[in-house]
């Protein structure tokens, strides 16, 4: 089969990854679910991962196919599964867990201390076939395309978990703020409005994006090329604040925007990244507000992600590419050329 891998780390996205034949991933294990891919999202982290950022943090044993936001059609299954059989449509979790260790009995899935995370640990979806198990798998309604909803994987899950935790935190009125209206964050911005009575504020750069946020439901958008955040912010909460922060940005810039858009006692929620929080402990202390990080998702939180997709509360924008032009869409996503999110389909 063919298969899109990382060869070798670079700076260079226009030659990211190799197109390979490789041998078709084998079940070796009862629990295991072999799934033909039917559409898998390009992700900022894969970018990261090209270049890199993840070594440090995760072993990595190159070559390797990327692709973590994986949908399709079970081809095969083990012996002991129970949940899905040949034929039937699935989304994949991107982490594989074990189900036994103490973070999975919490239903932490995302610490599963035996995990094995399709595309960032182990082979993943850019590719004919991917190789995961029972536990990742999540059966898709009837009538949900599996290559519309891949990205909803990664992207949908994380940007869901993030607005799950803010609007635990939101009453009417509140006001929550969404920094970067993109792949995750026009998700993010559903989610929140499905969610919640809070006020949203869509902040971003681009033209595109805020018409995007004020049709999905955003009441004020911020053009911050143009405009002072924080003076707007101060203007729509009477110098309140927000009480929650959705950053899906994640760069110096936008974190430093905490101590003076957060309210007190409120959070600044770190999903996008690669950049750093630098702040003074004093200022931390007098807002009593946090920084909260956002890893991915529960596999539960997956599942009722797929059912606000279901009811239609949630809807992805996205644009589909052939395996061939991967390192293109690669190189679109570094220069912030996509709106949404792009799709890669196996041949």
């Amino acid at each position: 089969m063919q298969a899109a891998r990382l060869h070798g780390y670079t700076d260079e996205m226009d030659a990211a990854l190799e197109i390979d034949d490789v041998d078709r991933p084998e079940i070796d294990r009862s629990d295991g679910v072999l799934v033909e891919v039917e559409g898998a999202g390009w992700c900022q982290t894969d970018n990261h991962i090209v270049e890199g950022m993840w070594e440090e943090y995760v072993e990595q044993d190159l070559p390797m196919t990327l692709g973590h936001e994986n949908a399709g059609i079970v081809a095969e299954v083990g012996d002991e599964v129970q949940l899905v059989e040949e034929g039937d449509p699935v989304l994949c979790h991107p982490v594989q867990t074990c189900g036994i260790c103490r973070p999975c009995r919490r239903g932490e899935d995302m610490y599963c201390e035996n995990q094995a995370f399709n595309g960032l640990t182990t082979d993943g979806g850019f590719a004919e076939y991917v190789l995961t198990n029972e536990r990742a798998v999540v059966p898709l309604p009837d009538g949900v395309d599996p290559t519309e909803i891949a990205p909803h994987a990664d992207a949908g899950i994380t940007a869901y978990h993030a607005a799950k935790k803010a609007t635990d935190e939101l009453n009417p009125g509140d006001t929550c703020v969404l920094i970067g209206i993109g792949g995750l964050g026009h998700i993010g911005l559903q989610c929140v409005d499905a969610m919640s009575a809070a006020d949203i504020v869509a902040v971003d750069l681009k033209a595109e994006a805020l018409e995007l946020a004020a049709d999905l439901g955003a009441g004020h958008t911020v053009d911050s090329s143009e405009e002072d955040v924080a003076s707007v912010v101060a203007g729509l909460t009477d110098d309140g604040g927000a009480e929650q922060v959705l950053d899906f940005v994640g760069r110096d810039e936008t974190t430093s925007l905490a101590p003076d858009i957060v309210a007190q006692g409120g959070d600044h929620h770190v999903v996008g990244y690669g950049g750093h929080v630098h702040e003074p402990c004093q200022a931390m202390v007098f807002g009593e507000f946090s920084f909260r990080g956002a890893l991915v998702g529960r596999y539960a939180e997956l599942q009722e992600l797929v059912a606000l997709v279901d009811r239609g509360d949630v809807e992805l924008h996205t644009e589909r590419h052939d395996l061939g032009e991967i390192n293109e869409v690669a190189e679109r996503l570094e220069n912030g050329e996509i709106e949404g999110r792009a799709v890669i389909q196996p041949p």
